[in-house]
């Protein structure tokens, strides 16, 4: 991306732009970019538009409008996914600190299966004890549910998010929270009952609560 053939001022001009959009992700304003130049007229950031145009720095669109050339166009600036690793520390004897690039925790990291999870939005208290609370994020995976896990499921037009036990009489939904009964599914409604996916952790502003099956409820 050789920019050398512009003269200082059009350098000037299309760093600003290369970096207003980088940060933005937009371009910027006419006003915008005659305010940073103390141009007088527009007319001035049109014929710096147009010498770019002339020098393969900018190109027109097909709706008459600029953008940058591809060789140009370096897009935002992405952040890295996940929480950065930055070294390693010692949970024995005392040891000299290591700082370097491990890499980062992604939620591929902490869910294997990330591409069969999803998440619902938690309107009710009924999972509280739980530690699930209403506005949380319950994240849930597309996978079988075993006697006594926690589930979503879908029954009569409506949802809930409960530990789930099969019976002989059918389904009986638990809550985690005792001001809540139980609901009963019973066998003459059976076909009506969808399992909408298995409860793999929540999220809410405290982070990122991965639960691991061993934790029973009753």
């Amino acid at each position: 991306m050789d920019n050398s053939h512009l003269t200082r001022k059009q350098k000037q001009f299309f760093d600003y732009i290369v970096a207003y959009k980088k940060e933005n992700d937009i371009w910027p304003t006419y006003r915008e970019i005659a305010n940073e130049f103390q141009y007088k007229s527009p007319n001035s950031v049109t014929q710096n538009l147009q010498a770019l145009v002339r020098k393969g720095c900018l190109i027109k669109t097909d709706d008459e409008e600029y953008d940058l050339a591809p060789e140009y166009d370096i897009g935002p600036v992405q952040p890295e996914a996940g929480i950065p690793v930055r070294g390693l520390i010692a949970a024995g004897y005392l040891q000299e600190a290591v700082e370097a690039n491990l890499g980062a925790i992604t939620l591929e990291f902490l869910f294997p299966n990330i591409d069969r999870v999803f998440a619902l939005r938690v309107s009710g208290s009924s999972m509280k004890d739980a530690q699930i609370e209403d506005g949380d994020f319950v994240l849930l995976m597309d996978d079988d549910i075993k006697n006594g896990d926690i589930g979503a499921v879908l029954y009569n037009g409506e949802t809930s998010l409960k530990q789930i036990f099969y019976g002989k009489n059918g389904l009986q939904l638990k809550p985690a929270n005792k001001e809540y009964d139980d609901i009963y599914v019973e066998p003459d409604i059976f076909e009506e009952v969808r399992v909408l996916g298995k409860y793999v952790g929540h999220v809410n502003r405290s982070g990122i609560y991965k639960h691991d099956g061993s934790r029973k409820l009753h």
